[in-house]
């Protein structure tokens, strides 16, 4: 079967920017081909393998569909892979923080406030 270099087809997915940094995502253990921890860019994945790649803040797993020729455009990229991570949880809405929802004087003393506690606290 016909295969590719890890690194090369991080690169073709658009996983990573540039094939170095694919290099070291692989070398540096951040990457899983078929549950087994791979330290050597030059690992063959064929269609059919499972990478499991943990990213600065998210871990994906990808299903290799096809293996590519070149890194192309964003939607040629998604064709090679088949994303069978967990969705991401929704982000709160930031006008609907905690913040927003605490009534006025009841957060931090105001400089006004702050300043007869310390007057109550200095010995006179």
């Amino acid at each position: 079967m016909p295969g590719l270099r890890v690194d090369k087809w991080l690169w073709y997915a658009r996983v990573t920017k540039s094939r170095s940094l694919a290099q070291k995502l692989t070398t540096g253990g951040h990457v899983r081909l078929n549950k087994e921890k791979i330290s050597s860019a030059s690992k063959t994945v064929r269609v059919g393998d499972v990478l499991t790649i943990a990213l600065e803040r998210k871990v994906l797993v990808l299903e290799v569909q096809q293996l590519g020729t070149r890194r192309g455009p964003f939607t040629e990229a998604c064709q090679l892979y088949e994303d069978l991570s967990s969705p991401e949880p929704p982000k709160s809405d930031p006008t609907q923080s905690d913040v927003a929802k605490r009534a006025r004087g009841s957060g931090r003393p105001t400089k006004r406030e702050r300043r007869k506690i310390d007057s109550l606290r200095e010995p006179d």
